[in-house]
């Protein structure tokens, strides 16, 4: 006989959510975080851990499922022992919820284009609840896809006031994650900091690299073997904040600047989106000046 936990009901659709959690390495940690879970009915369908030997911090991510009657405040409440005890960082992510985001961009609109697709197909599971633009060029693709368009012309004069705009739009919206799809502005210091962990963005190069305009251009005019973009967090250190996703493609002599750009939409378009997707199901941890990605 199965004796369903108070405040718990065995009907209707299951319940899912994501745990992540990070402390200092230590004896019992799984064994009391997986005992607290089966006592309220968890079925973990997904768990990874790490631990990272020069810092000793033990990382994990567990995906499980409970009676329809599961609570996130309920799953709190059931684990504070053991997070007290351990000394956790610990998140509880209702995985039923759509995540929130918005997207930023100015002139180059691939990166863009590929996530609202990604979106549309269901592979990407978020609502876009804003696209934001330092110019109007994309306020066709926001009005086709229903989606609020704000265009903010960005100055050294304005700056400052446009960034709180931007604030602003993600309390009103409750947004999960702003993204820089190609977005060509260097965010300030104070946005930088203030929305740590919750800014992505998408470099156009297999960091370090070549800097400034047409990195391209000045990777072909040097005779480069491989291209690549980077996804990262953003950080006050301009494209050195923490790595989520990087990929790269070998490139010949013959091929032209024109081709090696147009393999550079295509790999940046899909290395923020696999970074995207892995930060919205919860599936990358900071750690420093590093992450820890939990792959499927």
């Amino acid at each position: 006989m199965t004796v369903m936990p108070a405040n718990l009901t065995s009907t209707g659709t299951a319940a899912s959510f994501i745990l992540t959690l990070a402390c200092d390495d230590q004896p019992g940690i799984v064994a009391a975080v997986t005992t607290e879970l089966a006592a309220i009915g968890g079925n973990i369908v997904e768990s990874n851990q790490f631990r990272d030997v020069e810092t000793n911090c033990f990382f994990m991510r567990i995906a499980f499922t409970g009676p329809s009657g599961m609570s996130r405040d309920g799953v709190e409440r059931a684990l504070k022992p053991a997070v007290d005890r351990f000394g956790m960082r610990a998140a509880v992510t209702d995985a039923a919820r759509r995540p929130k985001i918005i997207v930023m961009v100015s002139k180059f609109d691939h990166a863009m284009l590929h996530l609202l697709y990604q979106i549309r197909v269901g592979w990407l599971n978020a609502e876009v609840v804003a696209i934001v633009s330092n110019h109007d060029d994309s306020a066709r693709t926001a009005e086709l896809g229903g989606t609020l368009y704000h265009h903010w012309k960005v100055t050294k004069d304005n700056k400052a006031e446009q960034e709180q705009r931007l604030i602003d739009l993600v309390r009103e919206t409750e947004a999960d994650l702003v993204i820089l799809a190609r977005y060509m502005q260097v965010l300030s210091d104070n946005l930088s900091n203030r929305l740590y962990g919750r800014i992505i963005n998408i470099h156009h190069s297999f960091l370090p690299s070549f800097k400034g305009a047409k990195p391209y251009h000045q990777a072909h005019a040097r005779g480069v073997k491989l291209i690549g973009a980077t996804a990262h967090y953003v950080t006050p250190d301009l494209d050195e904040g923490p790595i989520i996703e990087q990929e790269t493609e070998r490139v010949t002599h013959a091929m032209s600047a024109e081709d090696f750009v147009a393999t550079g939409r295509d790999i940046e378009s899909r290395v923020l989106a696999r970074a995207v997707k892995m930060h919205l199901e919860n599936r990358v941890m900071l750690n420093g000046h590093r992450t820890v990605v939990f792959t499927q």
